[in-house]
């Protein structure tokens, strides 16, 4: 592309704000132009007001750039947000109102029914929800929100599953790491030598959400999967990757026993984007380790840059059908790579510009 789609970051001197820099350096599409975080860095350059955390340098450009108020004035018309949900129930809604699309890592409107909770791999049809927001009709802005990031990797792994046997129940015991709390994240002395066993509003976001990501888009609403499930989530002294243990009751689509072999070819050949190349968008989507002792954070969370889901350890289950375990890269896949790729997707549809052409001849 040669003229690159100007974005902007709400929530800039974050932890995921600062994925979002680090990820979006040499972006083919989209460059940072406007960054904006509280009102303490407000006025100064990105170097004074951010305290760089990740393992590549803070890039000079936005290192001199001006932190802005957190204000639609003077914003780019595409915004990736990272902002505590509280804060992002009162200020998404305003640059959406000012024809911004507002592309959010946040909570706050998951569950809205007007506002699409996507995967690209998974449900890209539910972005036709913004049709239906009246930010859109009046402004042309709108909201697109990302899953939780433990929700994320889940639902990557059973969509190809679902999609082929269906699934009735979910039962996934979380090992989230720490920096899915943020900096500084949880204090030492409570996660050296320990696992905490609660993580606010966690299990009830992945419980409410993988059922809404799996459900399918019903005239202007989407009607979430009928399956049961359950949550236990807990966090752990891993520094980046979430590991989930998923044991699953497939339903009737098939017609006869699935085996072993017949999840591992739905994991295989899941292929949903089909020939559309979007940057962020990792081949294969789910990847397969055969290794008895695999997947494990340090080994297998940046496969696929980060984006991939790695699944291992198949086998049935006494209780239901079968169990498998599960990991992804929370802060890449599951938060600020996860908004990339939707942004990607959106302009591939048309919903960007001016990214849209170039992205649909890419």
């Amino acid at each position: 592309m040669k003229n690159r789609q100007p974005i902007g970051i709400l929530g800039a001197t974050g932890m995921v704000g600062q994925r979002y820099i680090q990820l979006l350096e040499n972006h083919p599409w989209f460059e940072i132009t406007w960054l904006a975080a509280s009102d303490r860095s407000s006025g100064k350059t990105y170097g004074e007001a951010a305290k760089w955390r990740l393992d590549t340098p803070l890039p000079e450009r936005i290192a001199r750039m001006t932190v802005s108020p957190a204000e639609p004035e003077g914003a780019p018309k595409v915004i990736f947000a990272s902002v505590d949900a509280a804060i992002a129930r009162e200020m998404e809604p305003k640059f959406a109102a000012a024809g911004c699309a507002v592309i959010s890592n946040s909570s706050a409107f998951r569950m809205a029914p007007n506002v699409p909770l996507v995967i690209p791999e998974v449900n890209s049809d539910h972005l036709h929800l913004i049709e239906e927001q009246p930010w859109r009709k009046e402004s042309g802005g709108y909201i697109v929100t990302n899953p939780n990031c433990s929700t994320i990797g889940l639902v990557m792994g059973l969509k190809p599953i679902e999609e082929r046997f269906g699934i009735e129940q979910i039962f996934v015991t979380t090992m989230q790491a720490v920096s899915g709390a943020g900096y500084p994240g949880v204090a030492s002395m409570d996660i050296l030598d320990n696992v905490v066993p609660y993580i606010g509003s966690e299990e009830e976001k992945m419980e409410s959400e993988t059922l809404k990501l799996l459900g399918a888009l019903d005239g202007y609403a989407v009607k979430p999967l009928t399956a049961g499930m359950t949550a236990h989530c807990n966090r752990v002294p891993v520094i980046d990757g979430h590991t989930e243990c998923v044991s699953i009751k497939l339903g009737k689509k098939l017609g006869r026993e699935v085996t072993r072999e017949d999840i591992l070819a739905a994991w295989a050949e899941f292929n949903p984007l089909g020939g559309l190349k979007l940057p962020f968008a990792p081949e294969p989507p789910v990847e397969w380790c055969a290794l008895p002792d695999r997947p494990q954070p340090r080994l297998d969370r940046n496969r696929g840059k980060g984006m991939a889901v790695t699944v291992g350890r198949l086998r049935p289950c006494n209780l239901l059908d079968w169990k498998f375990v599960l990991l992804s890269h929370n802060t890449v896949r599951g938060a600020a790579g996860a908004t990339i790729l939707n942004a990607e997707m959106l302009a591939s549809l048309g919903k960007l510009e001016p990214v849209a052409a170039a992205a649909t001849q890419a």
